[in-house]
C-alpha cells in the first residue's frame, strides 16, 4: 500500500525567547501513514504532536532527519505546492481559517488560488459543502453559524482543493459535545466514503476509538504505537504519562482489578454491555 507520510529519524528544536535555549520538540521521530488509512496521533499538551502536524503541511521544516508527503520531500522548495496541495490542514479555531463572508465564497476560496477554472470550482463547491452536510448553509454568513458548522466549513474548504490526506489539529478542541460529534462523523465519513486520508490529533480519547491506528506521542517521542485496543488495553502506561483512556476501558480496568472477568481492551458502551451478559 502506498504511503501518504513517512518520516526518518525526524527532530525539530527551536529557541525559546527568554534564555535562548534549545528545546527539542521532536525526537528521532520515524511513522509510515499509508494511504486512506485513519490515524488519531495523542498526546497531552507539549508531546510535540501539533508539532508534527505543522510538518505534515510543511508549515515547519525538521531541523534534521526527513518527511516525505507522497514521497515528495518537505525540505525541497519545489514541491512545496504539491505538498500543500496533498495534505490540508484544519486547525483548531475554524474563526482562523474561514476568510470570506459567505459560506460558498470561503469554500471557493482555496481553488481559486490554485486557478481553477470557474465550472470545476462550481462543481467542488457544492460536492465540497455536500460531503460535510452543509449545502443548504451555502449561502450563509459564516458569523451565524454554530462552531460545529463553521469546522465543517473549514473542512469543506480543505476538500475543495482536493487534497488526498486532511491533517486536523484538535479541530474539536474548542466546541461543544454535539459540534464534537458532527465533526467526527463527517471525518469519518469523509475516509470511509472518499477515502480520503485521515490524521487526527486530539486530546479526546473516545475520538480514537474508532481509528485504524492510534500513535501516542511524549517528550517528543512516538511512545507507543498499534490498533485502539492494542494501545488503550495499556491503562497503567497511558496513566503514567498523564494520559486517560476511553471511559469504558476505565471501567473495564476497575472491574478487572475487583477480579471481574473482563477483556482490558473494552473500548465502547456496546462492547461492555455483551461483556457484562456473559
Amino acid at each position: 500500500m502506498e504511503k501518504m507520510i513517512e518520516t526518518k529519524d525526524l527532530n525539530y528544536q527551536y529557541k525559546t525567547d527568554e534564555n535562548k535555549e534549545e528545546i527539542s520538540a521532536l525526537n528521532k521521530v520515524n511513522i509510515d501513514i499509508k494511504k486512506g488509512e485513519f490515524v488519531v496521533i495523542i498526546g497531552h499538551n507539549g508531546s510535540g504532536k501539533s508539532t508534527l502536524a505543522k510538518h505534515m503541511n510543511a508549515l515547519l521544516l525538521p531541523t534534521s532527519g526527513k518527511i516525505y508527503v507522497k514521497g515528495m520531500d518537505t525540505g525541497e522548495e519545489k514541491y512545496l505546492w504539491d505538498i500543500r496541495q496533498a495534505a490540508g490542514m484544519v486547525f483548531q479555531n475554524p474563526d482562523n481559517q474561514i476568510v470570506a463572508t459567505i459560506v460558498e465564497e470561503d469554500v471557493a476560496f482555496g481553488p481559486e488560488n490554485l486557478g481553477v477554472e470557474p465550472g470545476e470550482i462550481r462543481k467542488r463547491v457544492d460536492e465540497s459543502l455536500k460531503s460535510v452536510d452543509m449545502y443548504q448553509f451555502m449561502k450563509h454568513g459564516p458569523h451565524l453559524l454554530s462552531g460545529g458548522q463553521k469546522q465543517r466549513v473549514a473542512i469543506a474548504g480543505v476538500i475543495s482543493m482536493k487534497p488526498e490526506c486532511i491533517v486536523l489539529d484538535e479541530p474539536t478542541a474548542m466546541l461543544d459535545p454535539s459540534g464534537r460529534k458532527e465533526v467526527i462523523n463527517t471525518i469519518k465519513k469523509l475516509n470511509k466514503e472518499e477515502g480520503i486520508t485521515i490524521i487526527l490529533i486530539t486530546h479526546y480519547m473516545e475520538e480514537a476509538v474508532d481509528a485504524d491506528r492510534v500513535i501516542v506521542m511524549e517528550e517528543g517521542k512516538v511512545v507507543l504505537s498499534g490498533t485502539p485496543k492494542e494501545v488503550f488495553s495499556k491503562v497503567e502506561e497511558l496513566k503514567s504519562i498523564g494520559l486517560d483512556v476511553p471511559q469504558m476501558t476505565e471501567l473495564a480496568f476497575e472491574l478487572k482489578k475487583e477480579g471481574i472477568d473482563i477483556s482490558p481492551d473494552t473500548l465502547t458502551i456496546d462492547e461492555m454491555v455483551v461483556q457484562l451478559c456473559r
